[in-house]
């Protein structure tokens, strides 16, 4: 199965070559053996075809062969419980590093609002949204935009309570010889961010706070590094599914965000080959 330009979500051979190995083994009952298991691939390019369009998994066309949307929910909470999409990101982060490809002489953070339409756990009024029920995406980049880590609150989340969070959520990123990447030099923020005791705590971690002051005039020149984790928020939101949050559970939707980052990651890394 090789992937169009057309169809996105269909698995490509390398990206698959990445993922297998990470996937967890089922053995087939042999007393009770059921219905046959619907192939590992098939099944994750319906997860990807519904990250991409957005669509209700209760209506993916069966005519595509990607088994029930409820067979894909299965093997996306599965595969998540077992680690394969935060793995898949780290390895593919690696592979990143190893072509050059990472820049950890800055980074930058931001957020986003999204609706959540059936609540659950991270979830709050959102002061964007005319007080709403939403969600908040809280993204770290490296200097080209590169996501190293994102998480998900409620969307009355202040800004910089996550900003420590993000920074302990970067994993080691390893690919060359020697200590693994960890902590960027300096980290990139807005107005939101604005915050003397968290400027302090970042330092604990010998990394700069670059933070824009509030009720400073515009055109600090900030926004030249900033800008990427904005770019970086608009890809993510490129899939359909995560523009608008309808899943109740908070780690199902984690899932689909963190895979995200990861299809993000090969698309650059194919830049490189």
């Amino acid at each position: 199965m090789t992937s169009a330009s057309s169809k996105p979500w269909l698995v490509e051979d390398g990206l698959w070559e990445r993922i297998e190995p990470l996937l967890p083994v089922v053995e087939r009952r042999f007393r009770y053996p059921g219905r046959r298991r619907i192939d590992d691939r098939r099944v994750l390019c319906g997860i990807l075809f519904v990250l991409y369009t957005g669509i209700p998994r209760r209506y993916l066309p069966q005519e595509l062969g990607f088994g029930s949307g409820m067979t894909c929910w299965r093997r996306l909470r599965d595969w998540n419980e077992a680690g394969v999409w935060q793995r898949l990101h780290e390895l593919l982060l690696a592979e990143l590093r190893s072509a050059g490809m990472l820049d950890f002489s800055r980074a930058a953070v931001d957020s986003s609002h999204l609706r959540a339409m059936k609540g659950g756990p991270a979830t709050g009024r959102s002061p964007v949204d005319r007080g709403k029920t939403g969600s908040k995406h809280h993204v770290i980049v490296e200097a080209h935009g590169i996501p190293l880590a994102v998480s998900l609150t409620g969307g009355s989340r202040n800004d910089v309570t996550q900003l420590i969070p993000l920074i302990q959520a970067v994993p080691p990123i390893r690919g060359r010889s020697g200590r693994a990447l960890r902590r960027p030099r300096r980290v990139y923020a807005d107005r939101g961010y604005d915050h003397d005791v968290y400027r302090d705590k970042v330092r604990r971690f010998e990394i700069t706070p670059v933070i824009a002051r509030r009720g400073a005039e515009q055109g600090s020149g900030l926004g030249v590094h900033r800008w990427v984790v904005e770019g970086a928020v608009a890809l993510l939101h490129w899939f359909r599914r995560l523009r608008i949050r309808w899943q109740i559970r908070d780690d199902i939707h984690q899932a689909l965000v963190t895979l995200g980052c990861a299809i993000i990651c090969w698309r650059r890394l194919k830049t490189s080959v």
